[in-house]
């Protein structure tokens, strides 16, 4: 199928693109970055955006870089920046390890991050990562600037806390202690396929016991969300399969799983089990 017609603007300079937003959002426009979600749900005519605004000329918003405290990712930065390490920071090495599970590799190279976030998928990576680690969103619009925090901006499947003229400008992802551990691990049917379940972890090693620990769980409810019940679990104790185990199960218990054509609710329950159990095993490899 074809995509109804729709009109392109280009705009070169983020003002330009703020006014235009402001001006064509309730006339359905929407942003395009890498347009890895929009286009193809165009192409089925599923969305029939009248307006399409093309921020890939816009400078300033392919921004990478780190303060020392946390990575500023701006909104054309594509998925495949993080094939390498992008600062010098044990964050470095979840980002590029995360991202080898995002899709195939042409989307990788044209997917952005901020569009993998403003989409809310509930089996992103992307998101579950900004959730697990405790990201700030930075929504522009006409009005001004607003810092959203990662726990407010998910607001259920494929809904988030932006308005209909604000756009993810850029997303300020927190530096891990130089000492972190991470691990993640998803399930999907095929490689590249939306994971049915995910778990990112993350902790320090304080006097041979867990400390700070993080478990996110992604995929298996409306929204990734970090489980307090697991990170109880794990703090505290010596990083092993005891711990492990008692975390996994405390996070399928605390989860509300979806149902859907795939699987009903105690199946993705047993999955979030698993999931987290692995990710916390990948890390100690």
């Amino acid at each position: 199928m074809k995509p109804a017609p729709f009109v392109r603007h280009v705009p070169r300079t983020l003002q330009q693109a703020l006014a235009m937003l402001s001006q064509l959002a309730g006339q359905d426009g929407r942003i395009l970055a890498g347009g890895q979600s929009l286009v193809p749900i165009m192409a089925f005519r599923l969305a029939k955006p009248a307006h399409l605004i093309d921020i890939n000329e816009v400078e300033g918003l392919d921004r990478l870089d780190s303060d020392g405290k946390a990575l500023t990712i701006g909104a054309r930065v594509r998925h495949a920046a993080f094939h390498g390490p992008v600062v010098d920071n044990p964050l470095a090495a979840l980002l590029t390890y995360v991202a080898r599970h995002i899709a195939h590799y042409p989307i990788r190279m044209r997917g952005t991050f901020c569009g993998s976030l403003a989409h809310a998928d509930p089996a992103s990576e992307w998101c579950l990562t900004t959730a697990t680690l405790g990201a700030t969103m930075i929504a522009r619009s006409t009005r001004g600037t607003r810092e959203i925090a990662a726990k407010d901006f998910f607001d259920g499947i494929m809904s988030t806390a932006l308005a209909e003229d604000e756009l993810l400008a850029e997303v300020r992802l927190p530096l891990l202690a130089a000492d972190a551990k991470f691990g993640f691990n998803e399930f999907s049917r095929r490689a590249g396929d939306f994971a049915m379940a995910s778990s990112l972890v993350a902790y320090r090693v304080v006097d041979s016991k867990i400390a700070e620990a993080r478990v996110g769980v992604g995929g298996a409810e409306p929204s990734p969300r970090r489980i307090a019940e697991a990170e109880a679990a794990l703090n505290g104790q010596p990083p092993g399969d005891a711990a492990f185990r008692a975390a996994a199960l405390a996070a399928s218990d605390a989860v509300d799983p979806l149902e859907d054509h795939q699987t009903n609710a105690e199946y993705r329950r047993d999955l979030v089990r698993v999931v987290v159990r692995r990710a916390l095993e990948h890390s100690l490899q």
